[in-house]
């Protein structure tokens, strides 16, 4: 295995919890008010093209701006409250050992995903955001194909660690390897692995390895 490609939000950082509760109780509701759609339909989609996704499929009363302004706020100060998940800097510093690439692999801006790497000096090759491909985010497999090119290992090459089933469905449509972390039901049965917990995965991972 060249390079492991991890997701960010629910995977490197605890934060998930805090967006899957302020999408439901907050945005959705204020995007939507008669028939706020389910939750999973934008699990893992940048913010960005949830609007979108809202605008043409729902009766939309926010602004293009209002509505980004609902995410924007709340990530002023939740990158800089948010707790590194159990025993990541651990697992980078053994797969560095290992002589893997890594790259962080997120539907977030990149300015998130900079202030998460410079607040907790993550030793990592490659920052990609869906925001920095020219084409549609996940669930299609563009930011994985490109970031498997940036760190330099072909897709077969490399395993993804994603919680969403729209981030599996990327990774395995860019023909890479992936691990649902955290337990979601539909993403574990899309993966090629699964992993609830940090021991898990790295437990997952070195198996994974010796395969290869």
């Amino acid at each position: 295995m060249d390079a492991v490609l991890f997701d960010m939000d629910g995977v490197i950082v605890d934060t998930e919890d805090f967006w899957r509760a302020r999408e439901r109780e907050v945005i959705l509701p204020a995007a939507v008010p008669d028939d706020p759609p389910e939750q999973d339909e934008i699990r893992g989609i940048n913010y960005r093209e949830t609007y979108d996704y809202l605008a043409d499929n729902y009766e939309v009363v926010l602004s293009r701006e209002e509505f980004l302004d609902l995410y924007e706020s709340a990530a002023e100060d939740l990158y800089e409250s948010a707790d590194l998940m159990p025993g990541f800097e651990d697992l980078l510093a053994d797969l560095r050992e290992r002589g893997c690439g890594i790259a962080i692999v997120s539907s977030s801006p990149r300015e998130w995903i900079e202030r998460v790497v410079e607040r907790f000096d993550l030793d990592v090759d490659v920052l990609l955001s869906t925001e920095d491909v020219d084409g549609p985010g996940k669930p299609a497999p563009d930011v994985y194909a490109i970031a498997a090119e940036r760190v330099g290992a072909a897709p077969e090459n490399c395993v993804a660690v994603e919680d969403s089933p729209n981030g599996v469905r990327a990774a395995t449509r860019a023909g890479i390897l992936t691990i649902a972390y955290g337990g979601d039901p539909e993403a574990v049965d899309l993966a090629d692995h699964e992993a609830a917990d940090p021991e898990a995965l790295r437990r997952v991972l070195d198996e994974v390895m010796a395969e290869q």
